[in-house]
């Protein structure tokens, strides 16, 4: 089984940010592969089905980006051998790029702490490039996000899943 979890903050007013990129790639796998979000569970809403072959949970944590850990958590004590994959803003990578990475620390991302802070550093993630701020890091990351930028990271993401699911 994989599970794949994209972080963001519950609640309309959060919908097109930076922070809920991850959010935005998992809707679009989603609509790809016609799993829809039916289930709540795990401090999240979550899909189960299958890609090409594989069977797959799609997760979005309802804990607020902080707080990502806990629903991660509970997927991992229930799903002991299951590899996860966590798909992410990140300001540290550059704008408009992903950046998959195997295992490593939380960075200077606080949803990535706090996962890390409670599972350890042993899981998959991919980091979509959201550029630096000039100014404020929480105002840059909950401000609406250019939506040609938006389109073309979900785009690179949902095919580095693809292919991270072969």
């Amino acid at each position: 089984m994989r599970i794949i979890v994209g972080l963001g903050n519950p609640g309309k007013e959060y919908e097109n940010t930076s922070h809920n990129i991850g959010f935005k790639t998992v809707n679009k796998l989603a609509d790809d592969f016609s799993i829809p979000f039916s289930k709540k569970g795990y401090k999240a809403v979550y899909g189960e089905g299958k890609i090409g072959g594989e069977k797959i949970m799609l997760v979005k944590p309802q804990t607020y980006m902080n707080n990502s850990g806990e629903c991660l958590l509970m997927l991992k004590s229930k799903f002991k051998d299951a590899r996860i994959l966590v798909i992410v803003d990140d300001i540290d990578t550059e704008r408009g790029n992903i950046k998959y990475k195997l295992r490593g620390s939380g960075g200077t991302h606080n949803g990535l702490r706090d996962i890390v802070s409670l599972i350890g550093e042993e899981f998959e993630r991919l980091k979509l490039g959201i550029g630096k701020p000039d100014g404020d890091l929480k105002d840059f990351v909950l401000h609406k996000m250019d939506s040609s930028l938006q389109t073309e990271l979900v785009e690179k993401a949902c095919q580095r899943v693809e292919e991270w699911l072969r």
